[in-house]
């Protein structure tokens, strides 16, 4: 269930209500929009394992696309995403032990399993843990042209864009489950998006950190350097696994709380990876954003150089086999000066 501002989240709708009124209720909620506005003012930390942003003692987990992570505030200084557009980063902290889990939704169909799969570690069989919940990320990349006047949640309802579908599902999520999930910011949809002078909307944010042993968050974004360890594979396991059946309605599976490892569970691909690499390493940067980005205007400035990496490595790698020796996860650990190493 939801609260807000430490009371439960509640209309006088009738059991009918739908996660898209939800939304559009809790959108409007003052206590959210607050904190919203107040997240909007805070500065993005740039963050990097080379510049001066890098600290030897601050131990971070960084996690990737429909990824997600669960850490310990005893192990893990800082757990954090970025590159969402149409994608939302969700946390899940728990205010007793610290526990905190981080997940890259990407789309509404990781979302039920995905919510038990962070929730595993981060309420121990407590159903009356008092969960902390973020949501940051999405932006409203439907034309304003498919909302035609009617109430707040009418106008909603007809957004047809990627974000829209994601949030109201994970809010639905949230309200219909038996734990208590007290929303803090909802950084989402309207509240993150901004417009250029052409009428073209862009996220406002699009990463974060968490802080585990206080539990605050500050709008961020990565380097490559700090995007580690296995970026390259890590990648190609997103796309990977919409044909990897074992990977249905799932986030994958990274990191290990207990040891403080990352264990990138593996992930097949089939002979089309390789005809796709073939075919995107020849098209135009301005193919490679229509063809492989959801929101091709609000992509970062590194997107198709990624795209054309993960090209270079199927077409050297065609064989998942060979990434993932005898379907072995492939595992790092700390070394002494901060970075990750292979065992």
């Amino acid at each position: 269930m939801i609260y807000v501002g430490g009371d439960p989240f509640s209309t006088d709708s009738t059991s009918s209500f739908q996660g898209s009124d939800t939304l559009a209720v809790l959108m409007e909620h003052p206590i959210l929009v607050s904190a919203s506005s107040s997240f909007k003012d805070i500065p993005e930390r740039k963050f990097s394992e080379t510049g001066s942003e890098r600290s030897t003692q601050s131990k971070c987990v960084y996690i990737f696309q429909r990824e997600y992570a669960t850490v310990d505030p005893v192990l893990v200084d800082l757990v954090g995403t970025d590159e969402a557009t149409t994608c939302v980063g969700l946390v899940i902290r728990n205010r007793k032990s610290g526990m905190t889990s981080v997940a890259h939704m990407d789309s509404p169909y990781v979302v039920d399993i995905g919510l038990t799969q962070m929730l595993s570690l981060v309420v121990d069989h407590n159903f009356d843990a008092e969960l902390d919940v973020h949501l940051i990320g999405g932006f409203e990349d439907a034309s304003p042209q498919h909302a035609d006047g009617g109430s707040r949640s009418e106008s909603l309802t007809k957004l047809d864009g990627y974000s829209f579908p994601l949030c109201t599902k994970i809010v639905e999520t949230l309200q219909k489950s038996r734990e208590k999930f007290h929303i803090q910011t909802l950084h989402v949809l309207e509240h993150n998006t901004r417009w250029d002078s052409e009428g073209n909307a862009y996220p406002i944010f699009n990463g974060f950190l968490v802080e585990t042993s206080t539990g605050s968050i500050t709008p961020a974004s990565f380097d490559r350097t700090s995007r580690c360890p296995d970026e390259i594979v890590r990648r190609i396991r997103v796309t990977a696994s919409f044909e990897d059946l074992s990977w249905k309605g799932r986030l994958l599976e990274t990191y290990d709380t207990r040891t403080d490892r990352f264990v990138i569970a593996p992930c097949s691909w089939t002979i089309r990876r390789l005809h796709s690499a073939l075919t995107r390493r020849h098209l135009s940067d301005s193919e490679i954003l229509l063809t492989c980005s959801t929101s091709p205007s609000a992509e970062g400035p590194d997107f198709v150089d990624n795209e054309r990496r993960q090209c270079d490595y199927l077409i050297q790698h065609p064989d998942w086999r060979d990434t993932f020796p005898m379907k072995q996860p492939r595992v790092f650990e700390r070394t002494a000066g901060g970075g990750w190493t292979r065992c």
